[in-house]
């Protein structure tokens, strides 16, 4: 069997620290069960991030919605800053005391990886990025990685699930393992131009057998213009200077009339080395990267116990309103009962927390995944990564 959670079990309240437990036991004894308001935020985000993507509302909407309880979120793929609530439960505790672990769970994932997803697309500038980290992590996590990548900003996923859950075809070149078994680059390349249907690009894997350079020429010989691209995956262990193996490969194709065939590198790229590759990368594939970011740090603290503001040391009692200016973009944090300021731009603020689910009924339309990706481009671009 594999050692993971059934949907059962989540839903069941199974995937819980065993401290709410007791305390759900505890509170029924004593018959305890104050209707409260419980507020999600970060006080800080990872590697100083300055702003984070907020994602994996969609599941926890699919959990509460069981549960006679309320929800006002940020929409998901809403960027968010440190200090800034991004969703509220209101409901008795009872009710909703044994889930904290997993809406928890379910945001805190999600959110970094949508986020890493946005830091790399932005640094890309414009360039092919595609998830690749699916075989870094546990096959289970695998389509809610790339459906998270992708809503923040990759071009495409790699696994055939998760191009089902997004709605796109997924992306791929070809693997090591079919140039070993053909017995060298060329024929694999032949062989995935024979067999293959014509709308899928010729992108051909470079570093298996011969230098980068000289294979490079001999695929573009072997294909000519059908070749879309060539993909470089050097290890490590053989890259050196990465930047200079690009530039003979560029070179070398340039010369001899290839200048279409684009240049695709991926195995263990960073954040770092994208400013450094792009003058002459034209995609970008991550993996680890992405699939292994940092998760955003999430915590949930009642702030409301049956209307009266109460919340722990280092909290701000009370329901928030979270408030943006339509005109300048200017964010502000008000009490919920407090009055609507005017921005001083003049411009007029909007809530951007909302109703998202009431006992059981959806409030807000299930967006597919494209539009959750355009929101975060259109709220990223020109953002500051540091």
């Amino acid at each position: 069997m594999f050692h993971t959670a059934r949907p059962e079990d989540i839903l069941d309240g199974s995937i819980t620290d065993v401290y709410f437990e007791r305390t759900l036991r505890i509170l029924k004894g004593k018959g305890v069960n104050p209707v409260v308001k419980a507020e999600f935020m970060a006080k800080g985000l990872p590697g100083d991030w300055p702003w984070a993507v907020f994602a994996g509302l969609e599941e926890v909407i699919y959990l509460l919605e069981r549960l006679p309880v309320k929800l006002r979120a940020l929409k998901e793929g809403t960027v968010f800053h440190p200090y800034e609530p991004v969703m509220e439960i209101e409901g008795r505790y009872q009710d909703f005391c044994v889930y904290e672990t997993a809406v928890l769970g379910l945001i805190c994932q999600a959110s970094g990886v949508a986020t890493k997803a946005a830091r790399f697309k932005s640094l890309a500038d414009g360039r092919l990025v595609v998830s690749f980290g699916a075989r870094r992590m546990h096959p289970i996590l695998a389509p809610m990685i790339e459906r998270n990548a992708y809503i923040g900003g990759c071009d495409g996923v790699a696994v055939i699930k998760s191009g089902e859950i997004i709605g796109e075809d997924p992306m791929g070149t070809m693997p090591h393992a079919l140039i070993i078994c053909m017995g060298s680059t060329v024929e694999a390349l032949r062989a995935y131009d024979e067999i293959l249907e014509p709308k899928l690009k010729r992108v051909a894997l470079i570093d298996t057998f011969l230098d980068e350079k000289f294979e490079a020429v001999n695929v573009a010989e072997a294909l000519g213009e059908r070749l879309f691209a060539v993909r470089l995956d050097t290890p490590s262990s053989r890259r050196g200077d990465f930047y200079r193996i690009l530039e003979e490969v560029r070179w070398e194709l340039d010369l001899r009339g290839y200048s279409h065939v684009k240049l695709f590198v991926s195995g263990g790229i960073r954040e770092e080395d994208i400013p450094v590759l792009n003058p002459l990368v034209d995609a970008y594939g991550i993996g680890t990267s992405i699939s292994n970011a940092p998760v955003v740090d999430f915590s949930m603290d009642i702030m409301e116990v049956e209307g009266r503001p109460v919340a722990k040391r280092g909290k701000w009692s009370g329901s928030k309103r979270l408030l943006r200016c339509r005109s300048c973009g200017l964010r502000r944090t008000v009490a919920a009962a407090a009055g609507t300021p005017r921005c001083d731009c003049s411009g007029e603020f909007e809530d951007i927390l909302v109703p998202v689910l009431d006992s059981g009924k959806r409030l807000i339309d299930r967006e597919p995944a494209s539009a959750i990706r355009n929101r975060v481009l259109a709220q990223t671009e020109g953002l500051s990564l540091s």
